[in-house]
């Protein structure tokens, strides 16, 4: 029989409580449970007495075969119950997360945010820039104009003299 360690939600709305089973992996999460080791309330404020766990019988269930899910582990991880899934999923993480890295993506949602704002910042120095040379060539442009109407003048005084 294939088990897991599951969190069954409870509590009203905005206000959840969570009660920490072991299931058949193939019920509903809110189905027929094996045994309930102990609860988990997000909103006390003491870390002590957030998560109630009776720990012997979790370390029996993982020893005998209990696959905890992603949030459970790390539940168990705060208590000091190490699982071997836990460790196993780190692993497959890290490389996916290496492998990622080697290609140039970003891995995270953090990552890709992190990412996209340094492109966003890259791509306003580059219009900034191209504005700044625009401007400055329009500028000297305009010099070059003016010395131009600067030097016509002298010639247009001097034709004037001599018609005189």
């Amino acid at each position: 029989m294939a088990v897991k360690m599951r969190l069954m939600r409870l509590g009203r709305r905005h206000r959840p409580f969570y009660r920490i089973n072991v299931i058949d992996s193939r019920k509903a999460q809110d189905g027929k449970i094996i045994e309930r080791l102990g609860h988990f309330d997000p909103l006390v404020k003491d870390p002590d007495k957030q998560i109630v766990l009776n720990h012997e019988r979790a370390k029996y269930w993982l020893e005998n075969g209990a696959v905890p899910s992603e949030t459970m582990s790390q539940l168990l991880a705060k208590v000091g119950i190490e699982d071997k899934h836990a460790q196993k999923r780190d692993k497959r993480r890290q490389v996916a997360k290496t492998v990622a890295h080697n290609r140039g993506e970003p891995f995270t949602a953090t990552e890709k945010i992190q990412a996209e704002k340094k492109a966003e910042a890259e791509a306003k120095a580059a219009e900034e820039a191209e504005a700044a040379k625009k401007a400055e060539e329009a500028e000297a442009a305009k010099k070059a104009e003016e010395e131009a109407k600067a030097a016509e003048e002298p010639k247009a005084d001097e034709g004037e003299e001599k018609a005189e």
